[in-house]
């Protein structure tokens, strides 16, 4: 895939099954104003969930000054996320992890490590929380994308999916709501070092969350 550009390989993962259907192009879009909004960006960045590159490519294509690592627990996903990252002239600054976040987020290469963690469609509000926020430094910011088409829900000045109860347990502040175009994001910062028990072992925080929405 050597010399290939950004939206060609996009393109070549959802062949794959690695990205969901609909144009590549609003895709990489929704991905390119979510690196608007983080722009601009020094320091170590850990995307979770990288799957086909969304948004982890484009992040690291525009953040230009960042440390990305691309985190998915799948390996074909991987191995193409590697290749990708060769093409695109990026391995020397960015690199993938493969494993679950749960095992990663206890490596104490990683842990407390990265100033940004960024997710899409990881999964549910709790689970992502409780995978992310381990990883960051204190002070640094978990940024997730909100569904498309979705209208951001708010209970007494808070956002329901992410609960300020459920986030304080987790050691982050109450979530604030991003926008650019048509992509929303929430942000959060963690405010004190997570405490040991998070994450829990692997699979505990899908199918027992903190918090349900």
């Amino acid at each position: 895939m050597t010399g290939r550009s950004l939206d060609a390989l996009i393109e070549e993962a959802q062949r794959r099954g690695f990205v969901g259907p609909g144009p590549v192009a609003r895709h990489i879009e929704h991905a390119a104003e979510l690196a608007a909004l983080l722009d601009p960006f020094e320091g170590r960045l850990l995307d979770l969930g990288s799957g086909g590159g969304l948004p982890g490519l484009v992040l690291a294509t525009t953040l230009r000054r960042a440390s990305v690592e691309l985190l998915d627990s799948q390996r074909r996903r991987c191995e193409f996320l590697e290749e990708a990252l060769e093409a695109l002239g990026l391995a020397d600054r960015c690199t993938v992890a493969h494993g679950r976040a749960e095992d990663l987020a206890r490596d104490p290469t990683r842990r407390g490590a990265f100033d940004l963690v960024t997710a899409r469609s990881f999964g549910p509000p709790a689970t992502t929380a409780e995978c992310a926020a381990a990883f960051l430094v204190e002070g640094g910011h978990l940024v997730v994308t909100e569904p498309p088409l979705a209208s951001p829900r708010v209970d007494h000045g808070a956002l329901v999916r992410w609960p300020g109860d459920g986030l304080a347990r987790l050691g982050l502040a109450p979530a604030e709501l991003l926008h650019r175009g048509e992509t929303t994001a929430a942000r959060m910062t963690l405010f004190e070092p997570v405490s040991d028990q998070w994450p829990r072992r692997v699979g505990v925080p899908l199918k027992r969350p903190l918090w349900k929405v």
